[in-house]
């Protein structure tokens, strides 16, 4: 085997899928910044599933993507494709994303030579279905190290999983500020939030038991003519929401977007975000918000408040907590200083912790690219 570092790095990223969400979103991001930080590296995708948006915007990145089109998550004809991609395309390192990404990869590790690397990423906290971390446990066994964006599932993964701590990399999750820079740059965009009722709330994310947006629609209730929630996702929940939303007669305040492109189209038609989610490993889109100059509510969980320091740079609220999220709703309508100070402190944190910049050197060490 040649020692890491002698030649040019072949490195293939695998997720479960290419949909509009936050890990893959990151590794999007991560394919790209590798091949510009890494001369010299060939990055690849692949997913378990067919291609999904995420997989058209690496195509047009000229990131190369393979679908391994699995018919479900029990599907194992993906596992011989994988195999035969590994060993055609003769990649070095193997990084797979989420637990049957991570599974799969495990299973493909002893017919693809020993000369290739292979790395796992855990990104939620989530308990339940408690059967992937069954998974898990199994597949980590495969894995040389396990990076995970926060200290909470870094825990969770020793506990659930049984992950060696040593075996560990904590990396946070991050974004381009500079694609950001625009709204920032438009303080006019949201000076005039407030003065006219309703104020615009908004959520981003997939519509999901786990992101507890039922708490969201109660507080809106609460709140009255007040605001206003721009849903901006879609999912599993969405007929559940959609019926909760009449149960309490609030169609009027309320509008669902479905699913967005980019992050960047929900923060210039919101003036504030809420994650009322009661489990994150990481929340990609408060540092999005933040980065947007949008003020951020969430709930006060592990992996969450790692990203929101409570009062300084957001807002930290109790879970499955209505009251407590129209609270603090109502208490940054109310008050333009302190969306400011919000919005000025939250800036600098993503500059300062969250950027590509100070994160892709993190990458480009553990990889060896």
């Amino acid at each position: 085997m040649e020692p890491h570092g002698s030649r040019h790095r072949r490195l293939l990223l695998l997720i479960t899928d290419l949909e509009i969400g936050g890990t893959p979103t990151v590794v999007r991001e991560l394919a790209i910044r590798l091949r510009e930080a890494s001369a010299g590296a060939h990055v690849e995708v692949a997913c378990l599933s067919g291609m999904g948006p995420v997989g058209d915007q690496l195509l047009q990145a000229k990131i190369p993507v393979t679908a391994l089109n699995a018919q479900g998550p029990t599907d194992l004809r993906v596992l011989p494709k994988l195999i035969r991609l590994v060993r055609h395309r003769r990649f070095d390192v193997v990084f797979s994303f989420l637990v049957h990404a991570n599974a799969i990869a495990a299973a493909a590790k002893p017919f693809c030579g020993g000369q290739v690397r292979w790395l796992q990423s855990i990104q939620t906290t989530q308990p339940n279905p408690r059967w992937h971390w069954w998974v898990q446990r199994a597949a980590q066994y495969a894995a040389e190290r396990i990076v995970v964006p926060s200290k909470s599932v870094a825990e969770v993964a020793v506990e659930w999983a049984d992950v060696p701590w040593e075996k560990i990399a904590v990396i946070p999750n991050a974004i381009d500020v500079s694609q950001f820079n625009p709204l920032i740059d438009m303080p006019a965009a949201h000076a005039h939030v407030g003065k006219a009722s309703p104020f615009p709330v908004g959520f981003v994310g997939r519509l999901d038991p786990v992101k507890r947006v039922p708490d969201l629609l109660g507080a809106v209730s609460l709140l009255g003519n007040a605001v206003h929630l721009h849903i901006f996702g879609d999912g599993e929940q969405r007929r559940v929401i959609e019926g909760r939303i009449r149960e309490l007669n609030i169609g009027s305040n309320v509008t669902l977007h479905g699913t967005i492109d980019r992050p960047q189209t929900a923060m210039r038609q919101v003036g504030l975000l809420v994650l009322p989610s009661e489990a994150e490993g990481f929340g990609l889109v408060l540092i999005e918000a933040m980065a947007a100059g949008v003020p951020v509510v969430a709930t006060n969980v592990p992996g969450i408040r790692e990203v929101i320091r409570d009062g300084q740079t957001g807002m930290l609220v109790p879970v499955a907590s209505p009251n407590a999220l129209a609270n603090a709703i109502r208490r940054l309508v109310g008050d333009p200083s302190l969306r400011a100070r919000l919005v000025r402190n939250g800036l600098q944190e993503v500059r300062e912790r969250f950027s590509w910049q100070r994160i892709i050197q993190k990458y480009v060490e553990l990889l060896d690219v």
